[in-house]
């Protein structure tokens, strides 16, 4: 399928709502607030992508929670901290525009996706997708989860494999099944394949579609997935099927009106990009833990059996009796969460932290910064998954844990995100033991979305 044209490109690039958007701010304007500019053209870019938490703790030590950098194509203040985080989150007053924020990065490929929406138009669209995630069609979820989980973990037993691209090929199928209702196989590889091209090419740094570039694989795997939704439209709408897709499609806003064929190709090729990625990281963090920690493997076991026996999966209605399971996955996110910072634009003159920053501003939070300040975590670096426990979580900030994002753009599959970490858990755990090399430690790359450099090389230990 060939590429969209040069014209499709500048006349969608930040979607058809974008006469809002704001001159950027010009440089001087920052001066005022601390921080470095870095080096000639990549400003601070590539220390960042070396290593981003390094880069914040020198800077907050250097410049305080308020400060000034320059990275991903210009000037930006960055703020720390879960009052940083209420602030740009919660939004009260409706200052931050999430889509001028994610727009430069993810609106080439993925347009009008949910995060790339504000205010009505966001809250309009999120409640018609909503329906997609209540409690019936997530029944069907686990079923699905649960049969292709136990077929691919038991294809695993006993091997030493690279973890990070054995189940980010795995969160690719179930999405193909939960998602999408199509059966693995060809298809499904081809659907796959494009999301993997685009999601590449969101982060390349040739921004236009040239030939044999990340991103002129990225836009053909858009123009393929477009075409493909777009023509299974009307069919699914027609249809009874249970997947996410398939709901979709059949959803109506309040006036009793479908979304359009667009509107809704948009948002599955945002959805599924969101899905497969962060899951994977989240669930490869949370193998590493817990290889680091047999101790907890022990603990997470004894209660999954409780629930459910070893092989056999546990179903929706099981899963909220995994609570310790659920506090690892958390405390897994807390050290490594799977999005380390958010992007926004401020719309308005905002003060924080003494400083007055001006419409215009891209501006940016870290979840991966405020997940490891020892005022609000103690001994940050141990995973110590009773954090989690009530009576210590209910004593934090409500913006300290930030993994899913908060407020209006909170995770709307953040639920989907729990069920599969804790039906995959409760397969490989109750049947296997996660082992790594003694001594073994890998080397992680946090933005855009962390990953172990090495694949994580792990072996499943039949119990």
């Amino acid at each position: 399928m060939n590429a969209p044209s040069k014209s499709f490109w500048s006349e969608t690039r930040f979607g058809p709502e974008t006469q809002h958007w704001l001159p950027r701010t010009p440089d001087a304007a920052l001066d005022h607030i601390p921080g470095e500019d870095g080096l000639p053209v990549v400003g601070n870019t590539l220390e960042q992508l070396r290593d981003y938490r390094a880069f914040t703790r020198r800077m907050v030590a250097k410049y305080g929670r308020v400060y000034r950098n320059n990275s991903f194509g210009g000037r930006n203040v960055a703020l720390h901290g879960p009052e940083a985080n209420e602030l740009i989150m919660f939004d009260r007053e409706k200052i931050f525009s999430s889509e001028q924020g994610w727009g430069p990065v993810l609106n080439l490929l993925f347009p009008r996706g949910l995060m790339l929406m504000d205010f009505d138009k966001h809250r309009a669209d999120r409640k018609i997708l909503s329906v997609a995630f209540k409690p019936e069609p997530m029944r069907h979820y686990a079923e699905a989860l649960n049969t292709g989980i136990r077929e691919r973990v038991a294809r695993w037993s006993g091997k030493r494999i690279r973890f990070y691209p054995a189940i980010k090929e795995l969160t690719l199928d179930l999405a193909a099944t939960s998602f999408l209702g199509i059966p693995w196989g060809p298809e499904a590889d081809r659907v796959n394949k494009a999301f993997v091209d685009m999601v590449q090419a969101s982060i390349g740094i040739v921004r236009v579609p040239l030939p044999f570039t990340a991103m002129g694989r990225g836009a053909k795997g858009r123009a393929y997935l477009v075409d493909y939704f777009g023509r299974m439209v009307p069919e699914r709408r027609e249809g009874t099927g249970e997947d996410i897709f398939s709901q979709i499609c059949r959803a109506k806003d309040d006036d009793g009106n479908h979304m359009s064929v667009e509107a809704i190709v948009d948002h599955m090729n945002f959805l599924m990009m969101a899905a497969h990625d962060t899951i994977t990281s989240s669930i490869t963090t949370m193998v590493w833990m817990l290889a680091k920690h047999p101790e907890w493997q022990d603990r997470l076991r004894d209660e999954m059996l409780d629930v459910a026996p070893a092989g056999e999966g546990v179903g929706h209605n099981g899963l909220g009796e995994l609570e310790l399971t659920e506090w690892a996955f958390k405390e897994s996110l807390r050290l490594i969460p799977p999005v380390p910072s958010f992007p926004r634009r401020a719309l308005k003159d905002f003060e924080f932290g003494g400083y007055r920053i001006p419409a215009g501003t891209p501006v940016g939070v870290s979840p991966a910064f405020t997940h490891m300040m020892e005022e609000h975590w103690p001994e940050p670096e141990k995973f110590d998954p009773m954090r989690f426990a009530p009576e210590q979580a209910r004593e934090r900030h409500k913006y300290a844990w930030v993994p899913f994002g908060g407020g209006a753009h909170m995770c709307l599959g953040l639920h989907f995100a729990y069920m599969q970490a804790k039906i995959f858990f409760h397969h490989l755990l109750t049947t296997h033991r996660i082992e790594v090399d003694e001594g073994y430690a890998p080397e992680w790359q946090l933005l855009p979305i962390p990953r172990p450099k090495d694949g994580l090389p792990v072996r499943f230990v039949p119990l």
